[in-house]
């Protein structure tokens, strides 16, 4: 019987992904990402998709997204401003903390599944005050405590590396996220073992606006 399941997951899996659309490659997706960050740090944005004639546009034709970006719900960290982008050009799913649930977790199967996209983003960021809290410990109130014990696991897993407690935890949380994205079954982990699909995590300084990408695989783009 649970032979019989396995199989029906992944022939969904198999059909789902032969259905999508075919999507921008996922290095040139990031390159795009990493040029459009360039843009912003250098203040030299375009602010591109932004007329009336692309709102109508994705309005008349359905929207087709070249990124998924799961990053934080801080008011600092926008993805659109931080990567130069404009209406219909990212997926983007923001929470405290960026960290990941069902609900999250079926939002990026969504638009991996019917968008076609095929890169995924983790974007945590420097002086993040769901980490911090995390790391303070003590008793979280209401549903932060959801979001708090989330992050324990980064904690525990930086606590003894040298250096900023709260920078530590930001890269150990963001590579946590991305590694459970990669590894959640039956959708995305068949996805990104079989290579269409790529995940990875990424760090933003608040100060310099730059977008430092942290565990990504070779022969991708290169760190900056």
């Amino acid at each position: 019987m649970m032979r019989a399941i396995c199989s029906l997951a992944l022939f969904a899996v198999a059909a789902a992904a032969q259905h999508a659309p075919a999507g921008v490659a996922p290095e040139k997706a990031l390159a795009r990402l990493m040029e459009g960050n360039r843009r912003h740090v250098q203040h030299r944005e375009r602010h591109p998709d932004m007329e009336v004639k692309r709102r109508h546009e994705l309005a008349t034709s359905g929207q087709h997204p070249f990124a998924i970006i799961i990053g934080c719900a801080d008011s600092r960290v926008p993805p659109e401003l931080v990567f130069d982008q404009g209406l219909g050009d990212m997926f983007v799913i923001r929470d405290a903390g960026n960290v990941v649930d069902e609900g999250i977790l079926g939002s990026i199967e969504y638009a991996v599944e019917h968008l076609g996209v095929r890169l995924v983003m983790v974007l945590g960021h420097e002086k993040c005050g769901a980490v911090s809290a995390a790391i303070a410990g003590g008793e979280a109130h209401g549903h932060v405590k959801v979001v708090v014990d989330a992050i324990q696991p980064a904690v525990e897993e930086s606590a003894k590396e040298p250096g900023d407690k709260v920078h530590n935890c930001v890269v150990a949380n963001a590579r946590r996220t991305a590694r459970l994205i990669r590894e959640s079954e039956p959708v995305l982990k068949s996805l990104a073992s079989s290579g269409r699909n790529l995940v990875v995590a990424a760090d933003y300084d608040l100060y310099s606006g730059k977008v430092e990408l942290l565990d990504l695989p070779a022969k991708t783009v290169s760190r900056r």
